[in-house]
This record gives C-alpha cells, structure tokens and sequence, in this order.
C-alpha cells in the first residue's frame, strides 16, 4: 500500500515518476486564466484565517458542504469563519474521489507542512497550524512567489480602470507580473435588462456615444487599446455556446437600439447581435495579436431560490448539453474567409465535446503558430483526474498534444496554484503509461520537450509574453 499522497502521488510507473521529478516538478507557472483580485497583490493581502482564503468564495467547496447537508449558515451565512471551517473539515472525509479531497491536501502539504488528514476531529489542529503561518509568514505575495509563478492574467471588464494593475507594475519590488485579460461579457449580453446600464458606463469610460452597434465597436476599439497599453493579450468570454446567425449592420443597429431603450429583445435577435459581437472582437484580437479563449457549455443559476438570496457564481451552475458544433465551425469558417482567425483557446465544460473541438479545430490551423487554435484544458466540472486524463487524450488522438498550452487555476484563491502540480502529475502519468506500454520510445530529448512544454514553455511562446 502507498502512503496516503507522497512524493510519486498518482506516478504509478518509473516512467511517470522519472518525468515528473526531472522535468514537470520544477518548472514555473504561468497562470493565464484565473479570477483573482489584483488589488490584494498591490496591497500584498494578509489573511486572517483559513477560511478566509479556503472558503470565501469558493463555489466547488460550497456546493460540496451543501451536499453534506450543512446549512447554508455555515457555508455563506452569518456563522463564525471558525465555525465555517469545522462544517468543511467536516465534509472533507466524505470527499473520497472528488478533487477537492487531493487540492486541498495538496496545500495544506505545500504551504503549511502539514502531512495529515484534515476532518472533523483534526479541524482544530489544522485551524492553528495555518493560522499561526497566515499570520506570520504568509501574504498574497509571498504565496504567489513561493509557487514559482511568472505571470498572473487576472480577469477584467471593459470598463474597469486597472489601478491596481498600475499599482504593481510601477512597483519594483515584486517582479511577477501581473496583467489585465478582457471580459466584455455585459457588453455582448444585449438581452440583459441590466445591458442599458452597462452601455451608459462604457460610454463614459470610452468616451464615445454609443447610440447603435456601430459606436458600441469604436467603444471597445478605445477600452482594447487602453488593456493592450496595459500589457492584456488576452480575453476570455463565457458563451452559452458558440453561434453563427449572421446578420447585417442595418439589423444589429436596429437591435441595439430596441435594448436601449428598454424593448425585449427576442432569442434571435440576441444570436444575432452576440454573433457580430463575437465576429467583431475575433477580427480586432487577430490585429492586435491577442489571444481569444471562449468558455461555453455552462447552464448558470439554476436554482432560482438560492440565487435570489445570493446572487451569480454562488455553485448553482451546470453543464449545458446544447452545442451545436456546426455553428462553432461556421462561426471559424467566416473568420477564415478573410484569413482573420486570431489565436483561438476553446473550452467546453461538457466533456462529451472534446472530440468535436478536436475536429474542428484541426480544420484551421495555419501557420502562424503551432497549434494557433487549441482545445482548452479540462475545465470546472472535468478538473479532476478523469477529465484532464480524458481531455489530454481525446486532443493527443485528435491533435498535436505536444504543442498543448497546458493548465491554468481559473481560481479565486491564492493557494490554487497546487492545480498546476496535480495537472502535471496527472499528464506524466498519462504520458509516462505510454512509455511503458512501447507506445512512445523512451526518448528523453523529445519527452523532456514535451512534458516542459505543456507545463510552462509552450504558454509562453504562444501567448508571446516577455518573460
């Protein structure tokens, strides 16, 4: 029997265990997508307790603590953080397969020294031990450099000013750098009652009256330039699927205009204005050389009871099983046509889509990069052993898996960045059975090559940052 997460966890084979400790083990991260504040960079944060960095805002714990049956007092409730704690120290034991169980002792081994197993009984040993080291000897900076991390892509809406980003750059003292990645989701979202609001922001912002689609585009042309001045090369867009319903300037003005003035806009006529939205963005991303990832296959909000008392991005998400991978090919196709497909990264948080992402990405490839358009790692509900091992496989099949831009923590908390350690255990086991079963020689030139570019080598060539 193994020891309980050791040195050679989930490396089951000399080959796995050879890649991971010479090659994966020791190379920087680059963490291009996440949801961390920047803020508590400038301002080098100091938590207080645990909880405060576990729980506050983590959804994937939220929902598992919900599943245990623990009262919503003590997951976003009025309850003490200690309390908080208990209730998910708790739960923890009932986490057997879930990644949960192996990210949070992933960190408690890597930040904290502690080797244990976290459950009810040693919440309180646990509780201490963190808090003395919170207290004392960790902040949000020194968490970020004592993970060997590079660059952090924070995500950031169109009309946000970035202070805080300016803040850390002009800063001397601390040489991880810290850039803007764009979200214009509410400027796409013309069917949102809130999208008038929005648009009167973003004219502020901007400078530039936005009447109709046609100013809507010089306004976003005037915030990219802003991000890019900013160092952004990248964005990021949560779709409920990527579509093609083409429509021209004439009818998406006339849209636009009826969202403004508070008219109900109908299911077609969002397809329509989010197409060209989307069409638009592309073709601007490809002139600036930026990077283009889309997020899709998400039903959001479900439970209407519980969102009404806590609002959006409280774990009452699923995965959304309507893709139509025709439309995400049409939607390529027209950017094609006039060779202005940008670098493209495509997720989709339903698994069973893995094969036509492959497929249809193989159909536009160029070469401006290898593997210009690529297939996003596993995603949400498939981070976890089986997914990446799925998802790695089904674009090793399909495509060229040596040239993947590998992991990224898409994470509020500052302790995520052990995902990238589980991540590359998991590829040099998936990689390493390979070896070992004389599917793949033991060449350690080009293993070397492989394994170090999906950890960290190939993220920076692709997305070109100056590191």
């Amino acid at each position: 029997m193994k020891q309980f997460m050791d040195k050679d966890f989930l490396l089951s084979t000399e080959s796995a265990q050879q890649l991971y400790h010479d090659f994966a083990e020791k190379m920087p991260i680059l963490d291009y997508h996440c949801h961390i504040n920047p803020r508590e960079i400038a301002e080098d944060r100091r938590f207080d307790n645990i909880t405060q960095v576990w729980l506050g805002g983590d959804h994937y714990k939220w929902r598992q603590m919900r599943s245990n049956g623990v009262d919503e007092k003590y997951i976003t409730g009025d309850a003490s953080d200690r309390e908080k704690f208990q209730k998910w120290a708790e739960t923890m034991p009932k986490l057997i397969g879930n990644p949960l169980y192996h990210w949070s002792h992933l960190e408690l081994q890597r930040y904290f020294g502690y080797t244990g197993h976290l459950n009810g009984d040693t919440a309180e040993e646990v509780w201490n031990l963190c808090n003395e080291q919170l207290q004392n000897k960790w902040t949000v900076r020194s968490l970020i450099k004592a993970s060997n991390v590079t660059l952090i892509c924070t995500t950031d809406d169109p009309v946000d000013t970035l202070e805080w980003h300016d803040v850390i750059a002009k800063d001397e003292t601390f040489d991880v750098q810290v850039l803007p990645a764009w979200r214009p989701d509410k400027a796409m979202n013309v069917e949102k009652p809130e999208f008038p609001a929005y648009v009167a922001k973003l004219a502020e912002v901007s400078g530039v009256e936005i009447k109709d689609f046609t100013s809507m585009k010089e306004a976003l042309k005037v915030r990219m330039a802003y991000f890019t001045e900013r160092g952004c090369r990248v964005s990021d867009h949560a779709l409920e699927y990527v579509m093609y319903y083409p429509a021209d300037e004439a009818e998406l003005n006339a849209i636009m205009a009826k969202s403004l003035a508070g008219g109900t806009v109908t299911k077609e006529e969002e397809l329509k204005y989010k197409t060209a939205f989307m069409l638009f963005v592309a073709k601007e991303y490809n002139r600036m050389g930026w990077v283009m990832q889309l997020h899709y296959g998400c039903k959001r909000d479900n439970n209407a009871y519980m969102y009404q008392q806590l609002g959006a991005d409280t774990g009452f998400d699923c995965i959304n099983n309507y893709a139509p991978s025709a439309q995400m090919a049409d939607f390529l196709n027209a950017l094609s046509a006039t060779n202005e497909i940008p670098k493209t990264i495509i997720y989709s948080l339903n698994p069973n889509d893995d094969a036509s992402i492959g497929t249809i990405l193989g159909c536009f490839q160029d070469t401006a990069a290898a593997g210009k358009l690529q297939q996003g790692s596993a995603w949400w509900f498939n981070d976890h052993k089986v997914g990446m091992t799925n998802q790695m496989t089904s674009l090793a099949n399909l495509g060229c898996l040596g040239n993947f831009v590998g992991m990224l923590t898409d994470s509020r908390s500052f302790l995520s960045y052990t995902r990238h350690e589980y991540f590359r255990r998991i590829m040099c086991a998936l990689i390493g059975g390979w070896v070992e079963n004389g599917e793949y020689p033991n060449d350690q030139k080009a293993l070397k090559e492989i394994v170090e570019g999906i950890c960290y080598n190939n993220a920076v060539k692709y997305f070109g940052f100056n590191l």
